[in-house]
């Protein structure tokens, strides 16, 4: 029994890990969830196997948590689960080498330190970028504990985590190692450490206030539109596009300002011009016809769009005679883009590119470029999409200025604080998770848009092509939340917020930055110290 407990404490973890994650109502579990294996790492002895229990128990916690990717993606759900999987073993690792070095309280503090540089690391822009399992989303669900996001944002969650359950396991190991004479009250820190937060999380609740004069009328559409159909036989671009319009006429209204339409919501084979979208071009005349009909109103829609540049860059193409002027010789180039654009009677006003590809789905590191088109036979792009490198604020002329999120970008939260940093004040989330079907993927998305409200106190409009549509206050409350697979346009009045931007926006993840300068000093402390701890 004692061979195979290791085995079945690894398997629990996990498990623990995935059954506490939104949008189960298990949350609580997340505060115990570690201790498992901080126990496996204690009792096994060899490395070898050691690592081999560890991998164990991050294939358990994505296997269960992420399997949904598989309807999107089998490729893309098989090498999300092994690759984050693998990734997360690496603070595991080093906490293990500098625990030997260093002792177990040393070790402890570069597990925390270790996994939030991880996490940290994992939020920035490379090719295998994946931060789902971040552990702060993990309460996600329980918007009461964690007002304090606006000065932390997610990493504070994942602090606070890991130091409840490791302020427990030590308790335990104390407890069944008295003869080391260390008698320290962890429990009671652990429960100090798990209770004082959520206080904190209440008195800043209680106390927030929205100040703004002006409200203004927005709109959301779920046009719940199967995302497979539309891809591969959907009837004509100009049907889509009256049944989007006639969805939204059926509950907008003359004072409507912001009308906001999901990811491609605008999608035709071949892709949209952008240029035709500035330039009014009558092959979109009912497009614009109904935007003459509501002269305050803007649209915020998604779009698949491409556009024309001299300049050639990684993943544009040349481009095909048809968009050539007659007569014209020099070389150009088209890019493609996940996008969204802002439009009213006069146009297009501007576009927004989607920055944030999904790994394997719309981009590859340059290493797993052989594997591209593994993924293309699965429906991926592997890499056809060009990025937007620059924030950029999306005004309209009735005063909302728009931090612009497209599909899983809304999952990034320093990424999108630097919109609001620059003045933004509405989050506009346009997604389309009917590639997951009805399954946890959806729901775990748009709990997390909750923290991005939380993280800037600013209101989140969101438009899913198949739901979960609505709106979201600055105290990361749900309003109005429309059920997967249900048609609907929802509106609400939503102040124009002028109040300054949160301290998590103005300075982002200081803590994680924190973390990792720490962690550096840590490795660098164990790598040139000689000798072992005994006591880890």
């Amino acid at each position: 029994m004692n061979r195979i407990l290791p085995f079945l404490f690894a398997l629990l973890g996990g498990t623990l890990l995935s059954v506490a994650w939104p949008p189960l109502p298990y949350t609580p579990l997340l505060f115990i969830a570690w201790i498992p294996l901080l126990w496996v790492e204690r009792t096994v002895r060899s490395n070898g196997l050691f690592f081999s229990l560890l991998l164990l128990h991050m294939l358990v916690w994505n296997g269960l948590t992420t399997w949904w990717i598989w309807y999107a993606s089998v490729p893309g759900a098989v090498s999300a689960i092994i690759a984050n999987s693998l990734l997360m073993c690496l603070p595991w690792l080093g906490y293990r080498f500098i625990k030997k070095k260093k002792g177990l309280g040393i070790g402890s503090l570069a597990l925390v330190t270790g996994w939030m540089a991880f996490e940290y690391i994992h939020l920035q822009d490379w090719g295998l970028s994946w931060p789902w399992l971040t552990l702060g989303n993990g309460l996600a669900s329980q918007t009461g504990w964690i007002q304090w996001y606006e000065y932390t944002g997610t990493s504070g969650g994942t602090l606070w985590i890991l130091a409840v359950n490791i302020l427990l396991f030590l308790q335990w190991h104390q407890h069944k190692n008295p003869e080391t004479q260390k008698i320290f009250p962890y429990r009671w820190i652990a429960l100090a450490a798990l209770a004082i937060p959520i206080g904190i999380s209440q008195w800043i609740g209680n106390n927030l206030t929205d100040q703004s004069d002006t409200e203004l009328e927005v709109a959301v559409l779920q046009p719940n539109i199967d995302p497979y159909e539309k891809v591969s036989s959907y009837t004509s671009f100009d049907i889509q596009l009256q049944n989007l319009i006639r969805k939204s006429e059926e509950n907008i209204t003359e004072n409507t300002s912001l009308l906001i339409w999901p990811e491609t919501a605008l999608y035709r084979s071949g892709g949209i011009g952008e240029k035709d979208l500035k330039e009014r071009e009558q092959l979109y005349d009912s497009l614009w016809t109904f935007l003459r009909r509501y002269p305050k109103l803007t649209l915020f829609t998604g779009v698949e769009s491409y556009g024309i540049t001299s300049e050639k860059s990684p993943n544009s193409i040349p481009a095909p005679d048809w968009l050539r002027m007659p007569g014209e010789v020099k070389p150009l180039f088209v890019e493609s883009y996940n996008g969204a654009a802002v439009l009213d009677s006069n146009g297009a006003g501007a576009f927004y590119h989607k920055s944030k590809l999904v790994p394997g789905v719309e981009t590859l590191p340059g290493f797993l470029q052989f594997l591209s088109a593994w993924f293309e036979e699965f429906g991926g792009t592997a890499g056809g999409y060009t990025p937007q490198a620059e924030r950029t604020v999306l005004s309209t002329t009735n005063g909302f200025r728009l931090a612009p999120a497209i599909c899983y970008e809304s999952i990034y939260g320093e990424h999108l604080s630097r919109y609001f940093k620059d003045g933004a004040n509405l989050l506009t989330i346009v997604t389309n998770d009917g590639w997951w079907q009805n399954t946890p993927g959806h729901k775990q998305h748009a709990l997390y848009a909750a923290l991005r409200a939380i993280e800037n106190r600013r209101w989140v409009a969101r438009s899913a092509n198949t739901g979960i549509s609505g709106f979201i206050s600055p105290q990361g409350k749900w309003i109005d939340p429309q059920p997967y697979k249900t048609a609907a346009c929802i509106r609400r009045s939503i102040p124009v917020q002028t109040t300054s931007s949160t301290f998590y926006a103005r300075f982002g993840d200081i803590l994680s930055k924190l973390a990792l300068a720490f962690y550096v000093g840590l490795w660098a402390w164990s790598l040139v110290s000689r000798g072992r701890n005994q006591n880890a």
